[in-house]
């Protein structure tokens, strides 16, 4: 019934992820706070729940099942653990995002209110990010209900199950909740959203394959094994109905026609250099493909208008 078998991983990650929760709340009252136990099990709670935002992303490009019912379960499934409405992801990615790949209509542009790749501007972006994303949903919902009123329910429906989810377990026990399903909701929308700025910040959106910046360890223990071959973007916007599985494959066939520098081996090495070594070393920090290429241009514009005057 699986489109592609390597979607049996999707599967056992949803699987890890559900037992991991129903663990730790069936035992929440045994718990000492502060304990290596639970401090190891609480990570590896939070590190599930992003993987369930790159399974999301990955289920709204192409669906799980060949069975229509079953997709529609899993949609339901993986929002729970999402912390919000999985539809959200055809009008401020589907939509949106591929459709402008950090171009100005782009909800998600990484230069909204800055074009600096510093520490700040991450830790920022997904506020202001998450804030267009959800206009958008409102006017998507607007739309949904005027066209197809089927499809406007069901979309209802996932608002919902994931509120209600929420508030049943809150009526429980609300510190629970809140450990267990609110801070890993928030950790999910939050990380998935910083990921899309890190592949897109300082390339040139105008670019052919110098549009994203790709992750390529696939190593297992890599942040690729873990996340799907979330790493491999800019071959993603290429064809983003290319299943995660085929990502690093596509990607060794344009890997040399991307700039070297927007080929990272390792997230986290991005991440400490980036954002922790290069503000004291000015050599480290990346440069703006996208600035350099509007300079150029402006450059080029110009002697063409002193020629037309003269």
């Amino acid at each position: 019934m699986l489109k592609y078998r390597a979607d049996l991983k999707t599967l056992l990650f949803m699987t890890i992820t559900t037992s991991l929760f129903v663990f730790m709340w069936m035992s929440w009252s045994s718990w000492e706070y502060g304990t290596i136990a639970f401090s190891l099990f609480y990570v590896w709670h939070l590190f599930m729940a992003v993987t369930v935002s790159v399974i999301a992303h990955n289920t709204m490009h192409v669906s799980i099942f060949k069975v229509e019912p079953l997709n529609r379960f899993m949609e339901y499934w993986i929002t729970l653990f999402y912390g919000t409405p999985v539809f959200g992801w055809i009008p401020t990615h589907n939509r949106n995002h591929h459709r402008w790949n950090n171009k100005e209509p782009d909800y998600t542009k990484t230069y909204r209110y800055s074009e600096k790749n510093v520490l700040w501007v991450l830790l920022t972006y997904p506020f202001v990010s998450n804030y267009f994303q959800s206009i958008a949903n409102k006017d998507f919902l607007k739309e949904r209900y005027r066209k197809n009123r089927k499809e406007f329910w069901y979309f209802i429906s996932q608002i919902v199950m994931v509120l209600s989810w929420i508030a049943v377990f809150a009526y429980f026990n609300w510190v629970a909740a809140i450990f267990l399903i609110i801070i890993p909701h928030q950790i999910s929308l939050y990380t998935v959203v910083v990921f899309n700025f890190i592949q897109h910040v300082h390339a040139d959106e105008e670019s052919e394959y110098d549009h994203s910046r790709n992750i390529t360890g696939s190593h297992i223990g890599s942040l690729n094994f873990f996340l799907f071959n979330n790493g491999f973007h800019t071959v993603h916007h290429m064809n983003a109905n290319m299943h995660w599985s085929k990502a690093k494959e596509a990607h060794d066939k344009i890997k040399h026609k991307i700039d070297p520098s927007l080929n990272e081996f390792s997230f986290w090495g991005y991440v400490i250099r980036q954002y922790f070594i290069a503000p004291f070393s000015k050599k480290l920090r990346t440069k703006s493909m996208r600035l350099a290429r509007q300079k150029k241009e402006n450059n080029t514009q110009k002697p063409k208008e002193m020629a037309t005057m003269d």
